[in-house]
């Protein structure tokens, strides 16, 4: 039988040799390049607007099938709705389809927590665009190829997309296209590769070109470009380094059951420094939340809060309390719900996508490992350390130290020392820093005991006893002290911010690498 399929305002044949609900929905996807994953999302009516489900698609075919109609959302139904009236010319063979592609599958709500809805609008013309262009450059039928088969792009694939369209956008607009112009081009990318949509950007294309910002794929590699014909030039250009993280001067907002009077609150700090009873520390402790806030967030005082509480320095828990008391139970439980039901895996299977080196194939096979691991860190450090592979360091200019590898970047992420030596040689060892990093102790990387953070060179004792639980405190030790990330690790901890704690999504500054790498595991 041959069904007439109207999609997009083009209309064409569709064969159905079994008459039956899902095989007219794999065909019309066939036809029309509709992802298969979408096919669960499709909603079909009929002509008097009732819904159409397998069991009874067969009959009304054979019947009376009408116009039928398939939609997304009830809000795309109800618009599409009052133009009915304008279908009644077609056909009882023809099928129309009002269909936009906009988020892809909600595969993974657990990695991605309460994922925040968009409205669905595809520029067509920008994907019209950026579908002609890779169909007619070399180079462009193998990334479009790549995608169909995994629904995904790797990095080198996605470079090559890149250099593909913006030379394209500068032999027509020139090495410093209009706005419009970027925005058009990254729009048609998210539109023609729907899995490539960042769900918690405003727009979904961010990642690409952002116009409030300037920056995104894009952007790079147009200020690349730009760079390069200005050297031609003999023009110099420059460039500002930037800066993410919590900060001091935007303290968190938070509810207390109740605030103190200073005399209370001197009194409380009074018991905390000779209190040994752990209870009574817990309880003087949260007490004196909302002083010891303002102390993190006042420059000229932050310095102060180890020796004011002194209790952070030996009593494991602390910091955790101070968090929760910062944004509640849900968001604090966040990283230790998901990283062992399928963050880990996924983070697992990104790295199989990553230039392999000697350090990574030895990191993939220790997170992999379900045995003990002779050498190296333990599987779930080990995965950790993927994610920074995956999140690797940005170039912080040519003035400043340079790009710092994934394997540079470890050494601000976690340090090992034996069991056994001293804590406080290793401290006095070291340079000041403000930002903490975990320092693990034990016989061996992959047997460790102990856990601290170290901050302005002292040892915070963590709670937990295993990596991610560590890596857990660490992260949020940023916010209970009101320190910005260190530059080597910022991708990783924003990644971790906006896509697994939820906090601050869509007011944090973030690159293009972790936007992707969300648009990536949360499809």
């Amino acid at each position: 039988m041959l069904l007439r399929v109207l999609f997009d305002g083009e209309q064409k044949y569709v064969r159905l040799s079994d008459l039956t609900f899902n095989a007219f929905m794999k065909e019309v996807c066939l036809k029309f390049n509709i992802p298969e994953g979408r096919q669960p999302d499709l909603k079909v009516f009929d002509q008097s607007d009732t819904e159409v489900d397998g069991e009874v698609f067969e009959e009304i075919v054979k019947e009376s099938p009408g116009t039928f109609k398939v939609m997304l959302s009830k809000e795309e139904l109800d618009a599409s709705l009052s133009s009915s009236s304008s279908c009644s010319a077609a056909s009882d063979d023809t099928i129309i389809l009002n269909f936009t592609m906009c988020d892809p599958p909600e595969e993974a709500a657990a990695v991605e927590g309460s994922r925040p809805k968009k409205p669905c609008h595809i520029n067509f013309e920008a994907k019209a665009l950026i579908e002609k262009i890779l169909t007619t450059k070399p180079g462009g039928e193998k990334i479009m190829q790549e995608y169909a088969k995994t629904k995904s792009l790797k990095d080198a694939t996605r470079r090559q997309m890149i250099n593909i369209l913006t030379a394209e956008m500068t032999q027509t607009h020139g090495t410093s296209p209009p706005k419009s112009v970027r925005v058009l081009y990254a729009q048609g990318i998210v539109a023609l590769f729907p899995y490539l949509e960042d769900p918690y950007s405003q727009h979904g294309y961010e990642h690409y070109y952002d116009p409030e910002s300037g920056s995104g794929y894009l952007a790079w590699r147009l200020k690349t470009i730009q760079r390069k014909s200005a050297e031609e030039r003999g023009v110099s250009v420059s460039k500002s380094p930037k800066i993410g993280g919590p900060s001091r001067v935007q303290p968190r907002p938070f509810t207390a059951d109740k605030v103190l009077s200073d005399e209370d609150v001197e009194a409380a700090i009074a018991v905390l420094k000779h209190s040994a009873d752990e209870d009574t520390i817990r309880e003087k402790m949260k007490a004196t939340f909302i002083y010891r806030q303002s102390m993190v967030n006042n420059e000229k005082r932050a310095g102060d809060v180890f020796s004011v509480f002194p209790r952070l320095l030996d009593t494991p828990g602390l910091i955790e309390q101070d968090f929760r008391l910062l944004f509640g139970e849900a968001t604090a439980n966040k990283f230790l719900e998901k990283w062992p039901t399928n963050l880990k895996r996924k983070v697992i299977t990104e790295s199989h996508g990553l230039v392999p080196t000697t350090e990574l194939l030895d990191l993939m096979r220790n997170a992999e490992s379900t045995a003990e691991i002779e050498n190296g860190w333990d599987s779930d450090m080990s995965a950790i350390l993927l994610l920074l592979h995956l999140l690797p360091p940005s170039a912080q200019g040519r003035k400043r130290p340079g790009k710092v590898s994934a394997c540079q970047a470890v050494e601000h992420l976690i340090r090992f020392i034996k069991a056994g030596t001293s804590v406080q040689q290793h401290l006095d060892n070291i340079s000041q820093s403000s930002q903490p990093y975990l320092l693990a102790q034990g016989p061996a990387r992959s047997s460790i005991h102990t856990f601290f953070i170290v901050i302005d060179k002292y040892a915070l004792p963590c709670k937990a006893t295993c990596s991610v639980g560590a890596l857990d405190e660490l992260f949020k030790a940023h916010y209970v002290f009101g320190t910005s990330y260190s530059s080597s690790l910022a991708n990783v901890f924003t990644f971790l911010q906006t896509t697994i704690y939820n906090i601050d999504v869509g007011e944090t500054k973030e690159t293009p690498r972790v936007a992707e790498l969300r648009a990536r595991m949360v499809r």
